[in-house]
C-alpha cells in the first residue's frame, strides 16, 4: 500500500523559494513527492531549477510530477487548439528536464461540442498527439550522450487528464475514464475535490471512495492512482474555489479510512491542492497514521478476543457476548429500567386564620401576645 504525499508547488514555509529549495523542506517534513507548477507559463529562466531539481530528484528517488496550463482550450477552433498545445509542449519539455513521472493537463470549455461522443473522440485525438510528442522528446535518438541520465533508460511521463469541477468543462468522471480507457499512455488524475463538488457533495464516506476507486480500476484497470486533494467550495454542482480541508464539507478522514482498510491494493500519490500547501499534506499524513493506528487496536482486541475464547473453552461469538453484557452491568440500569420514583408527601396546607379588626379575649379584652392587629393577606411574602 504505498501512499506518497506532497504539496503543489514550493511550499509556503520555504524561504528560498526555488524549486530545489522546497524538494529539501520537502523531505525534511517526511513527505515524497511534490507537484511543480506551470500553470500560466514556462519561462526559459526556469530551466536551470528544473535541471537541478530533476538531478536531486534521480538521485534521491524522490518523486517528480508537473502541472500543465490550467486555461486550455483542447475543444475551441484551430487556433485555440495551436495555442494551447503551444503551451503543453513547453510543459513537457520542463517534464522531460525534472523527470515528472506525471504531467496533468486540463482540456477546458465544451466549446462548439456537446456532452457526448464526438466530444470525447475530440479529447482523446488530441491528447493521443500529445502522448506521440512526450515519447519523441523522451527517446531522442540524436541524443546518444544525453544530459539528463534518466533519459537513457528512464520512462516518459505519463499524461494525466485530470477531472473537471465545473459542469460547462469538459471532464467529468466517466468522460476522463473513456478516454484514458482508448489512449494508451494517459492516466486518470482523480482531483477528489473536484469529484466531490461535481456530484454536488458525492465524497463523504469510505464506501464512497471505495466506489469510486473500483470504478476506476474496473474501466482502466490498473492499481496506480494520481490523486488531488483539497478542501473546495462548491454550490450547485460546480467547484467555487480550493479551502483548507478543516474549512470544507469535504473530509480526509473517510478516504484515509478506506487507504488504510481497504486500499492494501493502491499504489497512490496524492497531492495537496488545499491553500495551505504543505501543512495540508502533513495533515493528511497524520490521519493516514491514526486510521493505521485504529486498525492495529482493533486487530489486538480481536487477537486477544481469540485468545481468550480458546483459554475459556467459549467461541467467540459466546465471548464477545459475554463482554458486552459486562460492559452494559458496568454501566448500570438504563433510565427505562431504574425503579420507578415514589411520590413525594404532600402536606396539607394550614388553615389560615379569619382576619379580624381585633382579636379579643373571652371576657372581650385583647389578647395579652397581640401587642399589634394585623389583618393578614392571602399571599405570603416568603
Amino acid at each position: 500500500m504505498p501512499v506518497k504525499l506532497g504539496p503543489a508547488g514550493v511550499p509556503l514555509s520555504c524561504k528560498g523559494r526555488t524549486i530545489v529549495e522546497g524538494m529539501d523542506d520537502i523531505i525534511s517534513l517526511g513527505l515524497e513527492t511534490m507537484e511543480v507548477q506551470t500553470v500560466r507559463m514556462v519561462a526559459p529562466q526556469h530551466f536551470e531549477q528544473y535541471w537541478q531539481a530533476g538531478v536531486l530528484a534521480n538521485k534521491t528517488d524522490f518523486e517528480m510530477n508537473i502541472h500543465g496550463p490550467y486555461y486550455s482550450e483542447l475543444l475551441g477552433d484551430k487556433v485555440e487548439r495551436g495555442r494551447s498545445l503551444a503551451k503543453i509542449e513547453a510543459t513537457l519539455q520542463a517534464a522531460k528536464t525534472v523527470n515528472a513521472r506525471h504531467i496533468t493537463l486540463h482540456t477546458g470549455h465544451y466549446g462548439e461540442f456537446s456532452r457526448g461522443t464526438a466530444a470525447n473522440e475530440q479529447v482523446a485525438n488530441v491528447f493521443s498527439g500529445i502522448v506521440d510528442r512526450i515519447h519523441e522528446i523522451w527517446h531522442d535518438d540524436e541524443d546518444q550522450f544525453p544530459v539528463f541520465p534518466w533519459m537513457k533508460d528512464g520512462t516518459p511521463s505519463k499524461i494525466g487528464v485530470e477531472t473537471s469541477g465545473r459542469q460547462e468543462l469538459w471532464g467529468s468522471l466517466e468522460e476522463v475514464l473513456e478516454v484514458v480507457n482508448h489512449v494508451e499512455g494517459t492516466v486518470p488524475v482523480l482531483n477528489i475535490a473536484h469529484i466531490h463538488a461535481r456530484g454536488h457533495g458525492r465524497m463523504r464516506t469510505s464506501e464512497d471512495y471505495g466506489e469510486l476507486f473500483d470504478q476506476v480500476r474496473e474501466t482502466i484497470g490498473t492499481k496506480e492512482f494520481y490523486c488531488h486533494f483539497s478542501g473546495i467550495e462548491h454550490r450547485t454542482g460546480n467547484a467555487m474555489h480550493y479551502t483548507q480541508i478543516k474549512k470544507s464539507d469535504l473530509n480526509f478522514e473517510p478516504l484515509a479510512e478506506f487507504i488504510v482498510e481497504d486500499g492494501g491494493w493502491l499504489d497512490i500519490t496524492l497531492i495537496s491542492d488545499s491553500p495551505l500547501l504543505e501543512h495540508d499534506a502533513m495533515y493528511m499524513m497524520q490521519n493516514i497514521e491514526k486510521s493505521r493506528h485504529r486498525q492495529l487496536e482493533r486487530k489486538a482486541r480481536e487477537n486477544r478476543r481469540r485468545a481468550l475464547a480458546v483459554q475459556s473453552g467459549m467461541t467467540e461469538a459466546e465471548l464477545q457476548a459475554n463482554e458486552q453484557a459486562q460492559a452494559d452491568a458496568r454501566k448500570g440500569p438504563s433510565p427505562k429500567e431504574e425503579a420507578p420514583v415514589a411520590p413525594k408527601e404532600t402536606k396539607a396546607p394550614a388553615k389560615k386564620a379569619t382576619p379580624t379588626s381585633s382579636k379579643t379575649t373571652a371576657k372581650g379584652g385583647k389578647d395579652d401576645n397581640e401587642a399589634f392587629d394585623f389583618e393578614e393577606e392571602d399571599d405570603d411574602l416568603f
